[in-house]
């Protein structure tokens, strides 16, 4: 749902998650982009690209056009329904050099992709499209739904035991700071490892945060920093 500006946003939480963003976009860009649907278009897929695993990241258009959040943010325009108006907008973002663009896989796999448009990701996009035997999906989920699985008040309750308010308001800062994928993951690393505590938990979190999933390390390491 659109936020109502009658009721204004709440604020940032103290540790809301942060996305890179290019400097150039929120400044000589900025000044340049006159079209809303490829600036929130450009903004989204930068949003996205942040939470992709292994290089180079990229997007298929199919899976921009998936976004629902995207596509509630672009109302339909006239003719222009949201996949085409997402289209487009990419294409606006590719001619403005925003976004790199490259068509990968073959026969009926084959897609258009986009990242960003940076000299190394550029030279790995463009390494990927000489591989035409590259695996590419042919159908994407829909990004933005909730999923079917307990929130992280009800992963805490399920795993670790009753909530207390320091411990809700620790569990809204991260929830609002982490990728759902993340926390999903992160207790079922801890009751794994038999370490059923939100201090534990929060650690795995802030290290992954620091040094990039799948560090390697191991759970010693994060007993040396809880105390567990």
């Amino acid at each position: 749902m659109t936020q109502d500006s009658t009721h204004p946003y709440p604020g940032f939480p103290r540790k809301v998650r942060q996305v890179p963003v290019p400097a150039p976009l929120l400044g000589s860009l900025l000044e340049q982009i006159d079209d809303l649907a490829e600036l929130k278009c450009t903004l989204r897929v930068i949003s996205l690209l942040s939470e992709k695993r292994g290089y180079p990241r990229f997007l298929a258009l199919r899976e921009v056009q998936a976004d629902e959040n995207l596509a509630r943010a672009l109302p339909d325009i006239g003719k222009d329904k949201s996949p085409d108006l997402i289209e487009k907008a990419l294409g606006r973002a590719v001619k403005r050099g925003t976004l790199s663009f490259v068509v990968l896989g073959s026969g009926r796999k084959r897609q258009p992709v986009f990242g960003l448009n940076t000299e190394s990701d550029r030279a790995a996009l463009a390494r990927l499209a000489n591989k035409p035997t590259l695996d590419m999906p042919t159908e994407y989920e829909p990004v933005g739904l909730p999923a079917e699985r307990p929130n992280i008040f009800e992963m805490y309750e399920q795993n670790i035991g009753l909530l207390s308010p320091i411990i809700s308001d620790q569990l809204r800062e991260a929830e609002a700071m982490y990728h759902e994928d993340w926390i999903t993951d992160a207790f079922s690393e801890a009751v794994a490892n038999n370490k059923r505590s939100w201090r534990y938990i929060s650690a795995i979190l802030e290290r992954w945060e620091r040094e990039g999933r799948g560090h390697g390390e191991s759970g010693r390491h994060l007993e040396k920093v809880t105390g567990f």
